[in-house]
């Protein structure tokens, strides 16, 4: 079996509007909204995410993958590569892991290595990149384990909590992947 969309413990698959609930279910999970994005965080309904996951279907500059634990067939969160720019072989990067127990248990690490070969070898970019707040430690680490530079800081970028964050841009290339990826 081609291991393409698989790994030990998760496999990434497309998808559907039944998953919409989750989505809503985390989306009352502040500390998860706000680990991801840097917008407000703001609890939707299952219909938002409906529209949501059908737009991603649709869209030419986005791939959107649920990670799913296979054994139970549960959606534990999302990996995706957006706002791709298909001439200059770049992608953003996005994760989320939604489920609270599954978090800081090396899931995530196995979806963006999944993500990274999908990207290197099926797509074929030449870079992905994200953005991370600099107070979210547990992701940074994550994604410095798996091969992530930093390649800039916007100081003071993110009001959380009457707070000051720095957002960090962080990127990875094909072939530095290639030399440090796990086996």
């Amino acid at each position: 079996m081609n291991k393409l969309f698989q790994s030990n413990r998760i496999q990434l698959r497309s998808l559907s509007e039944e998953d919409a609930t989750s989505f809503s279910k985390w989306s009352e999970d502040g500390d998860y909204l706000r680990g991801l994005d840097t917008d407000f965080a703001k609890p939707r309904n299952t219909e938002f995410y409906k529209n949501q996951i059908q737009s991603f279907e649709d869209s030419a500059d986005m791939i959107q993958f649920g990670i799913y634990v296979p054994q139970d067939q549960l959606l534990i969160g999302f990996i995706s590569l957006h706002s791709i720019e298909w001439n200059n072989q770049i992608a953003s990067m996005a994760i989320g892991i939604g489920e609270a127990e599954y978090r800081k248990n090396g899931y995530g690490s196995e979806a963006i290595q999944l993500l990274l070969k999908y990207a290197f070898y099926e797509l074929n970019l030449h870079k992905v990149e994200l953005d991370v707040i600099s107070n979210n430690d547990t992701a940074i680490f994550c994604y410095r384990k798996n091969g992530f530079e930093t390649e800039g800081v916007a100081k003071e970028a993110i009001r959380r909590d009457n707070q000051r964050f720095d957002k960090i841009y962080m990127g990875i290339l094909a072939r530095n992947w290639k030399e440090t990826k796990p086996e």
